[in-house]
């Protein structure tokens, strides 16, 4: 199954207000492994950035200025998540942006759900870890996500932790290595005829070697119960 872990960043909390997005960020996963393959871009929104959006990703609308329009990368986005299903943290915000982002084009399909599943992991964490917090900071610290290459939000970023945070969630031990390449069929079946090929020396014990293992279990019957010399008397 190809899936993408999905963040974005924006220039306030509402949509209704007019707020756009500036950044996207995407990671996919494939058999349940972090492929390497990615999508980010920096948009520039065409209007202020919040004072308290800023504090939280670091973004000013001059640093974004020369940046493109969501209309210039909306068919390379809309390309790469095709088909996928999107892992999100709290869905219904960034799905409500980019679904007011696609409906400003006026296309046909102006539903990001027209292209890809959606998939809420702050519902998931919730339904597993009741009366807990469940941000990402606090799940990445529950099951021992490295966060420390993050200074402030950022919506590649995040979703590489919440691509890791998934697995870990999902997975238990799936979580360990989850930059370990996958193997095509054809690499898996190398990988096997080379490890049939590998000798292995068996040492067996010397005569020396059997005579003191005799005399420790000998000891040992002595004083009690040894099941190891019952086995070898069998």
């Amino acid at each position: 199954m190809r899936q993408i872990a999905l963040d974005t960043e924006t220039t306030g909390i509402s949509t209704d207000e007019g707020h756009r997005i500036i950044e996207i960020g995407c990671i996919e996963i494939e058999n349940r492994r972090i492929t390497g393959n990615e999508f980010h871009c920096y948009l520039n929104p065409e209007r202020e950035i919040d004072e308290g959006a800023t504090r939280v990703h670091g973004l000013t609308l001059e640093k974004l200025s020369n940046e493109p329009l969501f209309k210039e990368v909306a068919k390379d986005f809309l390309n790469f998540v095709s088909g996928a299903e999107l892992i999100i943290h709290n869905a219904t915000f960034d799905v409500g942006f980019i679904n007011k982002e696609i409906s400003l084009l006026e296309w046909d399909e102006n539903l990001i759900e027209d292209h890809a599943l959606v998939m809420d992991t702050l519902k998931m964490a919730r339904e597993m870890h009741p009366g807990k917090k469940n941000s990402l900071d606090a799940l990445c610290t529950r099951y021992e996500i490295d966060r420390s290459m993050r200074q402030v939000h950022g919506a590649l970023i995040d979703a590489d932790l919440l691509a890791k945070v998934y697995l870990a969630m999902t997975g238990g031990q799936d979580a360990l290595d989850l930059d370990q390449p996958v193997l095509s069929s054809q690499e898996t079946q190398t990988k096997n005829k080379e490890n049939k090929n590998i000798s292995l020396k068996v040492q067996k014990a010397s005569i020396d070697e059997l005579s003191e293992h005799e005399d420790f279990l000998s000891m040992m019957k002595k004083n009690g119960e040894c099941h190891w010399h019952e086995y070898n008397e069998d």
